[in-house]
C-alpha cells in the first residue's frame, strides 16, 4: 500500500510514532528519576545498621556536610554527626523511642559539618524489618531547617520586642493613671477619709477619677466621676474633668454650678464619632459647729447615687434623680440633695464597675440592691473599714470585675 503525505494513514503513523517515543522517553525518565531521586533529593537520606553505623548516604547530605562518601559509609555512626547536646538526646530519647515505636518523626537536631559549622535539621527515622519482623536497618530523612530556624529566631525576636513594647506601654499607662487620681487624699479635720482604685487592665488607662480638696472658709470639695471608654482619649477627658472641677469649685462652689461649668467645657471639645461624655457626682462639705459633723450638698450628673451608712446601722442611697450626663447636651440638668453627716455616719461614693461586676452566681451582676444589703451589713462603720470590706468584695469577683472601679468613703468618727 502506498501512503501519501497528508493522508489519514500518514497522520496515524506519525501519531503512533510519537506515542512510542513518549513512552520510551517517560520510561527512561522514570528509570533515571528513581535513582536520581535518592541521590539528589531536596532532603538528606541516610541508612544505618541497627548499631548506628552508616551504611548508605545520599549526595544531598554529603554536600550539606562537606564529607566524601567513603569518609562516612562504614566508618561513622549517625550519632557522630550530631552535636554534643544532640548526641545526648539521641542516646537517651531518640534511639530508645525508635526501638520501641519503630518510627520517630520531626525531631529537631543539629549536625556537625566537616568544617565545624552546624546545620539545623528535622529528623525522621523508621526501622525497616524483614519478613519475620526482625529489624534490619534504620532509614532516616533529614530536612534542612536553616530557613525555619531563621524564621523562629525572627519570630522570637519580634515576640521579645512586642513584650518589651507591651511592658513599656504598661508602665506608661500606670504612670498616666497615677496622674489622674490623687496619690494621697488630704486629711479633713474632724473626718476620716479612705479611697481605693481598682485597675481592670494594666494595658489601658481607665476613665474613673475622684478627688478631695480644701476650699475657702473651711469648706471642702469632693467628686467621683467615670469617663466613657478607656485609653488615651479617656485620659484626656479625665484630666480635663478633674482640673475643671477643681477650678470651677474654687470660683463658685455651688455643686450644680460646678457641674454646669464642666458640662460647658466638655461640649466645647472637638467631637468625633461620640461626644466625650462622663458621669460625675460633686459634693460640698461644710463643717457644723461644735464638732457635730458636716453638712453635705451633692449634685449628680448621671452618676450612681452615694450611699449613707448611718451610725444607727441603717444604709440608704442619697439619690439625685434626673441628673444628666455631662458633655452630651449644652443645657444639661443637674439635681442636688443634702445630707448631714453626724458622728458614726459614713458616706460612700463609687463608680459603676462595682455594681456591674459579675458574681459567681451564673454571671449575675451585683446590682444596686445587693450593694445596699452589703452596706447594711457593714453599718455602722468607718471610712477605712468600709473601703477595706469593699476591696475584699472586689477581689472576690476575680475575672467578673472587668471594669475599673473607684471607691471614696468619708466618715465622722464617733465620740471618744
Amino acid at each position: 500500500m502506498t501512503v501519501y503525505p497528508g493522508s489519514e494513514e500518514t497522520n496515524g503513523l506519525w501519531a503512533a510514532g510519537n506515542r512510542d517515543q513518549e513512552q520510551l522517553s517517560f520510561s527512561a525518565l522514570l528509570e533515571d528519576s528513581v535513582e536520581d531521586l535518592y541521590e539528589n533529593a531536596p532532603c538528606g537520606y541516610l541508612s544505618t545498621l541497627m548499631d548506628g553505623r552508616i551504611a548508605k548516604v545520599n549526595g544531598t547530605l554529603l554536600r550539606w556536610l562537606g564529607y566524601r562518601r567513603e569518609e562516612l559509609v562504614g566508618h561513622k555512626h549517625f550519632s557522630d554527626l550530631l552535636t554534643i547536646g544532640g548526641r545526648l538526646y539521641h542516646e537517651t530519647h531518640f534511639s530508645p523511642l525508635l526501638r520501641m515505636q519503630g518510627e520517630v518523626s520531626g525531631v529537631a537536631l543539629e549536625l556537625k559539618a566537616a568544617d565545624g559549622s552546624r546545620l539545623p535539621v528535622l529528623v525522621t527515622s523508621a526501622v525497616k524489618q524483614d519478613s519475620d519482623g526482625d529489624p534490619l536497618l534504620i532509614r532516616t530523612t533529614l530536612l534542612d531547617a536553616r530557613d525555619r530556624r531563621t524564621y523562629e529566631r525572627e519570630l522570637l525576636r519580634a515576640r521579645q520586642e512586642a513584650e518589651h513594647e507591651r511592658e513599656r506601654l504598661q508602665r506608661l499607662a500606670t504612670t498616666l493613671q497615677r496622674t489622674l487620681i490623687p496619690p494621697v487624699l488630704e486629711p479633713v479635720p474632724g473626718m476620716e477619709v479612705a479611697a481605693h482604685y481598682h485597675v481592670a487592665s494594666s494595658d489601658e488607662v481607665g476613665g474613673d477619677f475622684y478627688d478631695l480638696f480644701p476650699l475657702a472658709a473651711g469648706r471642702w470639695g469632693f467628686f467621683m466621676g467615670d469617663v466613657r471608654g478607656k485609653g488615651a482619649d479617656a485620659a484626656v477627658v479625665t484630666s480635663l474633668a478633674r482640673y475643671t472641677l477643681r477650678a470651677a469649685a474654687v470660683s463658685d462652689p455651688v455643686p450644680a454650678t460646678v457641674l454646669a461649668n464642666l458640662n460647658t467645657a466638655l461640649n466645647q471639645q472637638p467631637q468625633e464619632d461620640e461626644p466625650p461624655f462622663c458621669t460625675v457626682i460633686f459634693g460640698l462639705l461644710t463643717p457644723k459647729g461644735n464638732d457635730t459633723g458636716f453638712h453635705v450638698v451633692l449634685a449628680g450628673g448621671g452618676h450612681p447615687p452615694a450611699v449613707l451608712l448611718g451610725a444607727d446601722g441603717s444604709a440608704e442611697y442619697v439619690p439625685t434623680p434626673g441628673g444628666q450626663l455631662l458633655g452630651v447636651v449644652q443645657e444639661a440638668r443637674f439635681t442636688t440633695a443634702a445630707v448631714d453627716l453626724g458622728p458614726g455616719d459614713t458616706l460612700l461614693l463609687y463608680t459603676d464597675g462595682l455594681t456591674e461586676a459579675r458574681t459567681p452566681n451564673a454571671g449575675e451582676r451585683l446590682g444596686d440592691e445587693a450593694l445596699l444589703s452589703f452596706a447594711r451589713a457593714l453599718a455602722p462603720t468607718s471610712a477605712h473599714r468600709a473601703v477595706e470590706a469593699l476591696t475584699t468584695l472586689l477581689d472576690s469577683f476575680g475575672e467578673g470585675l472587668d471594669d475599673d472601679t473607684a471607691l471614696l468613703a468619708m466618715s465622722v468618727p464617733p465620740p471618744g
